[in-house]
């Protein structure tokens, strides 16, 4: 192979050879650029066998021994060659020797600024050939999750956050950009609530008034100004239109004909914007709405939160042996959709038969799949016995909060009629046998029982 003639003009734009071996040259000298374009180059995108052995060598050797491989070590490696037939080793070493001899990188921004949109292209180019044998097989879903994964690959060109020189942007306010949940309690201990890219989940049994959580949840975004994509798998479009209607007018649901005029008065001025899509239940996968979302960004729509009403029912991409691994990849790929559209999900989840008539619902009662809990950023349990539902009352438990405190129990106010929740004060009094505890600290004691700690609370 010739040296390349600093007195040609390259073209780069084609990603060409000239462009390969100015890349291959960046990765050898730029440890920093190598560690960020790792973890998404597969050597072999690169169109000549002496290239894709070449970076192969160095990323080998970093995977080895955790350090990039200096010159002189490549030097070495390169003089150790095996397994490669004698063209190739003389194309690899006078390759080293032109990178020795020439230290600078020709268009190196240039290379920095485009090095992901190759991949991208490289990408592309594998997914499209792939599914030429899967569009035999008929197996549509493969095919767009392969395609979707190949642009998604290009469309962001953040090789990540940098501890130092970032310094400045995880102080900002809008580093997040949290949307609360209207809860004062719940933003205090949240930072002020659900971020980019994070993942919430409330837990209740069935019957108990999750979808009811969630349009509250919703419905507090579109008071924010926030654009709200609800998915719902259970009731129809019109019926959670009609619950965000009780939530943002306070009128009860039954009453909403009779006040229709009204109702269209107070709505009109919300800044935010809702729209619900329904898919009959296990019909979506989350492919199907990952497809959805792209294609109202499409039309400039700037999505603020996804609410996912809710995540059991979606139809898992790949179905597995036992059905907590099928729940499991539907949660992580609920976070990945957060992070890809940097907006906050929340959705929810069945409890198992124990979490029924509990008092409160813990971590033990989650359905199916425990490890799904992992996943995400925020859980919160809804508990309702047959008695709390004719007080319209229940108990929030903080079970997990990856920004702050968790193990709370909040008492509630839960009038399903309007869609208004909200968490109330603490109820205390006094007896014949002196002050009683609050309602809070009744719930605390009754949560240690349940997990076996029996040493008390303080009074």
């Amino acid at each position: 192979m010739r040296p390349l003639d600093p007195t040609v003009k390259v073209d780069f734009s084609k990603f060409g050879i000239r462009f390969q071996e100015n890349l291959a040259k960046l990765i050898t000298l730029d440890s920093t650029f190598a560690d960020q374009l790792g973890e998404v180059l597969d050597t072999n995108f690169f169109e000549v066998k002496y290239l894709q052995t070449f970076t192969k060598m160095v990323y080998d050797y970093k995977e080895k021994y955790k350090v990039h491989p200096s010159l002189t070590t490549l030097a070495t490696l390169v003089r150790s060659m095996e397994g490669e037939n004698e063209v190739i080793e003389k194309q690899v070493r006078d390759f080293l020797v032109r990178i020795h001899s020439t230290r600078d990188v020709e268009g190196k921004e240039f290379i920095r600024d485009t090095s992901l949109d190759f991949c991208r292209k490289q990408t592309l180019k594998v997914a499209i050939i792939k599914s030429v044998d899967l569009l035999n097989k008929s197996s549509f879903d493969e095919i767009s999750d392969i395609i979707n994964k190949a642009l998604i690959l290009g469309q962001n060109n953040d090789f990540g956050y940098d501890y130092l020189r970032d310094f400045e942007r995880r102080f900002e306010v809008r580093s997040r950009d949290p949307v609360t949940t209207g809860w004062k309690q719940f933003d205090e201990i949240m930072s002020d609530g659900l971020g980019k890219g994070e993942l919430g989940v409330v837990i209740s049994p069935t019957g108990t008034g999750k979808s009811h959580i969630l349009v509250h949840l919703g419905a507090q975004a579109l008071k924010q100004g926030k654009t709200v994509v609800h998915y719902t798998f259970e009731l129809a479009d019109t019926m959670i239109a009609r619950r965000y209607d009780a939530c943002l007018t306070g009128t009860p649901l039954s009453d909403l004909n009779a006040f229709k005029d009204q109702i269209l008065e107070d709505i009109k001025d919300i800044d935010g914007q809702l729209i619900v899509k329904e898919y009959p239940t296990k019909s979506a996968t989350t492919v199907a709405l990952r497809s959805h979302l792209e294609k109202l960004q499409n039309r400039d729509i700037d999505i603020g939160m996804i609410i996912v009403d809710y995540a059991d029912l979606i139809k898992p991409k790949k179905m597995y042996n036992e059905k907590r691994h099928s729940l499991e990849s539907i949660y992580e790929e609920l976070r990945g959709i957060a992070q890809e559209f940097k907006c906050p999900i929340w959705t929810a989840s069945q409890t198992n038969r124990t979490g029924y008539n509990a008092e409160i619902v813990t971590m033990e009662s989650i359905s199916e799949a425990f490890n799904k809990c992992f996943v995400a950023d925020f859980i919160f349990t809804l508990s309702r016995t047959v008695d709390d539902k004719s007080a319209n009352s229940g108990r929030f438990f903080v079970a997990k909060n990856r920004f702050g405190p968790d193990g709370l129990v909040y008492p509630i106010y839960m009038d399903t009629s309007k869609v208004k929740v909200k968490i109330v004060n603490n109820v205390s009094g006094s007896t014949n046998n002196g002050p009683a505890k609050t309602q809070e600290q009744l719930l605390k004691q009754k949560y240690k029982e349940l997990m076996g700690k029996n040493n008390g609370i303080s009074k």
